[in-house]
């Protein structure tokens, strides 16, 4: 795993460590951490992780391609990111 995509999983992490107002979570959690499933979202806190991407990552998600296989794991989601960069910033 190359040195961006480490910063990025740390981000992803931060942030849903913000969301859930638990600062040991980011400690927890791995790569293969699954976000619905392991951290357990509600509605608003499912939102309000994905406008927190936005912000953090300036980027804009796009709901027609999100998929929930998405938030299988937090490398499958730094793997859309990471793709979501790529196409914005070019």
């Amino acid at each position: 795993m190359n040195e961006t995509m480490l910063d990025t999983i740390e981000t992803i992490k931060r942030v849903l460590a913000e969301v859930r107002r638990n600062p040991e979570l980011a400690a927890a959690m791995t790569p293969d951490t699954d976000i619905i499933n392991d951290i357990g979202l509600d509605s608003l806190q499912m939102i309000t992780f994905i406008l927190s991407l936005e912000d953090a990552f300036s980027l804009e998600i796009d709901f027609e391609e999100f998929d929930f296989d998405h938030l299988a794991s937090i490398r499958r989601l730094g793997d859309y990111i990471a793709a979501r960069m790529a196409v914005e910033h070019v």
